[in-house]
């Protein structure tokens, strides 16, 4: 056994180093055992190689969710290349190529471009894209001016099989990474959805706040309450209505209610404003927060479905259509990203949830498919989060991307290239933006999907 690991252990040094990880080739055979005609990706972002490098983006010297560019005159390590581009070279088959460019987005802003299908070019991968749904971040149906086209990795693998007869030869190399997407993208909703009825119900808490306090001091507090009440519904009903308008429009109200007319001044208004803010900020946080706990379990619920709607077309549209290599990537610590980590322990606790439903899906539905290599990303990516030195990692917190409107106007890896970067070296961090690794972070994910291909016998 320990001979077998020793051999093993070798053969993926050698593969590595072919990756680009080493100065000189381990010895030994290095032939790869499987001889691939081609590569086809399916996925999102991660493994996008060009759909969105058009108009206003193209300008921008952007176009992949990497530091875009061969900057290698700056550091070796920035070479602009992801991933699938990586282990295309270490298989020696050409250079994979967007199947499908274009934006349909604002035009006013160089984002409409025609979708343009490209013969012969089997990357199926696009930045924003989900499992099944054909509306993910950026796409014009979120209200994106971007308007990335997020074709799902269902509508992908469909275009792909209309393109070359129905059928995969069985000499390819099938890459399938994806689900970030419905996760990202359903968190946004919830925390859309928390905001607003954290806003409601702050509201609601400033209101009666205010007017219990402006009442108090009247003859009649009940009487003063319902006039003062009424005040403020009819001021909140205007159109352009603020919480400034509202206020005065209390106040007035209070200020003609027998016994209660000092309520006019600001030094005696002044503190019961201040503390009806004070209640309507803990009301909005508490039913924020009341509203993410109760609706995250439906998230969770969400994300075990998309695993398992991606399993149903690994099995269903690529194993059962001929495809012999298949290599399925589960989602990666997304908790441990830059946007991960800015989010509180609750929500880190829930992304968490999220990932493990989905991945747990795949390794239920593909664990034992002889013709799937499924691919454990998380592990090695929350081993990088928390052991980054042995990886060559400087930083795994920060982006390498300086995101200001001024340098990068999407605020994106998109649009990052040798010109935006932060100053200093950031040629050995994990990530260019919030959620997308740079190119030697890509390097260290084709070295690791390389080194399970040797192990799988498929390199």
């Amino acid at each position: 056994m320990r001979h077998t690991k020793l051999a093993l252990a070798a053969m993926a040094l050698a593969v590595l180093a072919g990756c680009g990880g080493g100065s000189d080739p381990a010895p030994g055979d290095q032939t790869t055992k499987v001889k691939y005609a081609s590569q086809v990706s399916f996925g999102d972002s991660l493994s996008d190689v060009g759909t969105y490098a058009v108009g206003t983006v193209a300008a921008l010297k952007g176009g992949k969710f990497t530091i875009n560019g061969d900057n290698t005159a700056i550091s070796s390590t920035l070479t602009g290349k992801n991933w699938t581009e990586l282990v295309a070279a270490q298989i020696g088959v050409a250079a994979p190529c967007a199947a499908v460019t274009g934006l349909d987005g604002d035009a006013s802003k160089g984002f409409s471009v025609p979708a343009t299908a490209h013969a012969g070019c089997y990357g199926y991968a696009q930045g924003g894209a989900r499992v099944t749904n054909p509306v993910g971040p950026n796409n014009k149906l979120t209200g994106s001016a971007l308007g990335a086209l997020t074709y799902p990795v269902a509508t992908q693998i469909a275009n792909h099989l209309k393109a070359v007869g129905g059928k995969f030869k069985g000499d390819e190399l099938v890459l399938v990474m994806a689900g970030g997407n419905d996760a990202l993208f359903q968190l946004g909703a919830l925390s859309t959805a928390a905001t607003a009825a954290g806003t409601a119900a702050g509201n609601t808490a400033y209101v009666t706040s205010l007017v219990g306090q402006l009442a108090a001091g009247a003859t009649d507090p009940k009487t003063a309450a319902q006039a003062i009440g009424l005040a403020a519904q009819t001021a909140a009903a205007q159109p352009g209505a603020t919480q400034t308008t509202i206020t005065q429009a209390a106040i007035g109200a209070a200020a003609v209610q027998p016994g209660n007319s000092s309520v006019a001044s600001p030094a005696v208004y002044g503190p019961m404003v201040t503390k009806a803010t004070a209640d309507a900020t803990a009301a909005g946080q508490k039913a924020g927060t009341d509203y993410a706990t109760a609706h995250g379990p439906e998230l969770v619920a969400a994300m075990g479905q998309a695993g398992t709607e991606l399993v149903a077309l690994v099995k269903n549209q690529l194993i059962a259509n001929g495809a012999n290599y298949v290599v399925v990537n589960n989602l990666p610590d997304v908790a441990t990203t830059p946007a991960g980590r800015a989010k509180d322990a609750a929500t880190q606790a829930l992304i968490n949830a999220m990932v493990s439903a989905f991945n747990t899906a795949l390794s239920s539905g593909l664990g034992s498919e002889a013709k799937v290599l499924l691919v454990d990303v998380f592990a090695v990516s929350h081993d990088q989060a928390t052991n980054p030195g042995p990886y060559g990692l400087t930083n795994v917190s920060e982006t390498a991307c300086d995101l200001s409107t001024a340098k990068n106007p999407l605020g994106s890896s998109l649009t990052c290239n040798g010109g935006n970067l932060k100053s200093g070296d950031v040629s050995h961090y994990s990530f260019a933006d919030d959620v997308h690794p740079t190119p030697f972070n890509n390097l260290l994910l084709a070295r690791y999907v390389a080194e399970k291909m040797v192990v799988k016998g498929w390199l």
